[in-house]
Order: structure tokens, then sequence, then C-alpha cells
């Protein structure tokens, strides 16, 4: 690893957004955007931010040209800035919760979900990813990832060496104690900076969100938070050093399980 001293600001987004109106969410994120005071180098959007966690996807879905892409491409050089969050992508007649991450070159990459949310149905209306993105920027290896992602921790394994871990997300008050924990086992288990991204507010289904988004260092010490169900843009400073010493002092990586996932339940292979 470079010693050189390498810094990243993360900031995110934490709000509601409004049931399946494009063009709402995007005047809506984009006058967030405008209140960020100074320049980031990452900035995270929520989970499907532009429609909600919504399953009328014939109805609301785009293409990779259509307005919410071009909108995250047009932020991004605006704002100088790496921005991740996930959009309905329709493609080949087949529906994805896709990731995308738009550099201020315009620049783009994208994960699609991988682990859908049968218990929501997700399952029926969307095609599950098969690979996983790592990228690098500014000396940070980055993973990320979407919502019920989290629950699965052999996919995040962290068998690449990257420095941060993301997740972008809807997930409900219900089961809050769940994304708290697995946010903070996440990071301790992978030796690596992770950082969760939920909404706030109601959905079209009546479902309650109330953020929780958080930070989390190496060794699982929460170094950034909300107050509950706040709206709000925060930003925190990451440091390539700490993942360096920690790593250095605590060779737990170099103990893992070697594993090749060979599929999932849909018959997906990676």
């Amino acid at each position: 690893m470079d010693n050189t001293k390498k810094n990243l600001k993360l900031s995110l987004i934490q709000a509601d957004n409004v049931w399946q109106d494009i063009d709402a969410n995007l005047d809506h994120f984009e006058s967030k955007l405008h209140a960020l005071t100074e320049k980031s180098d990452l900035i995270l959007l929520p989970e499907l931010f532009t429609t909600g966690f919504t399953m009328d996807v014939k109805t609301v879905s785009e293409g990779m040209n259509g307005k919410g892409v071009s909108w995250m491409r047009k932020m991004a050089a605006k704002l100088d800035s790496v921005l991740i969050g996930s959009l309905l992508i329709e493609e080949d007649g087949n529906y994805y919760n896709r990731l995308i991450t738009v550099f201020p070159d315009n620049d783009l990459l994208t994960y699609d979900k991988r682990h859908l949310f049968s218990f929501a149905g997700e399952d029926k209306f969307f095609t599950a990813g098969t690979h996983r993105l790592v990228f690098e920027y500014k000396g940070f290896r980055i993973c990320p990832m979407i919502c019920y992602d989290l629950r699965f921790p052999v996919w995040a394994r962290n068998t690449k060496d990257f420095d941060l871990l993301v997740y972008v997300a809807n997930w409900p008050k219900a089961r809050i104690l769940a994304w708290d924990s697995l946010l903070r086992a996440r990071a301790i288990e992978n030796l690596c900076y992770t950082a969760g991204l939920n909404r706030i507010g109601k959905d079209g289904n009546d479902l309650e969100y109330i953020g929780h988004s958080a930070v989390f260092d190496a060794m699982g010490n929460q170094i950034f938070s909300f107050e509950e169900g706040q709206q709000a843009i925060g930003s925190v400073i990451l440091d390539l050093e700490h993942i360096r010493k920690t790593r250095d002092q605590f060779r737990f990586l170099e103990d893992r399980d070697d594993f090749e996932i060979q599929g999932n339940r849909s018959g997906h292979t990676s």
C-alpha cells in the first residue's frame, strides 16, 4: 500500500423522496446537493432515489440514457465529485435495481443488486446481478452494494482488499436493529470503513424509514451518524492510513477462508 497520506471526504444525503415521481425527486435531491457548502470526493444517494422502492417497474423504469443517469452525470461534473445511488433501470426487457457510480469526467460504472428482497417480491420483478464492483478513487478501493446485500457476508467478504464498503438502502424502521448491527459487523470482519446510507419518511406502501445512516471505521467504531429521522447532509473524512495501521496490527484478513461463489437461488453465477 502506498504510504502517502490519503484522505477521502465522504458525504451522505439522508432524505425522504416522492413516491414514483422521477422529476420531483431529481429536483429534490438537486436542492440537497446545492446545500453542500464544501467539495466532497464521494456523495451517496439512497437506493432507488428517483422512485422509491417500488415494484411498478413498467411505469417508472428508465434506460441508461434516461433522466436519472443524465442528471447524475450533470451533477457529478458540476460538483467535481463521484455520485453513487441506485435507479430502476430497464435494459433488454429486464429490470434492474442498478447502482450507478458516476465520476466527474462522466465515466460511469454499474452494479446490479445481487440479493433481491424476496420478502417484498423484488425477485419477481427485477433481474439479479451477477458480479461485484470494486473500483479505485483517490487511493481508496471502494466496493458499493445495495440494501438487502447487507445480510449476506459472503458476498461482501473482503477478498480484493477494498478499503471502503458502501451500502445505499431503503431499510424500514421495523428491522432497523439488523441494519445497525450488520453495518458494524461488515466493518469489523472486513477491516474496512463501512458506510450505510438509508432513507427516511414513508413510501407508497406506508412503510416507515428512520435513517440510521452511519459510517464505521475498520475496528467497528461509529465515526459518523445522523439524528434518527433527520433529513440532512453530512460529511466525514476517511483516512487511508487508518486502514493500513489497522491491517498491519491486526492481520485477520490473512486468515480468511478461500471460497468461490457458485451461484444463487435463481441460478445466476458470479
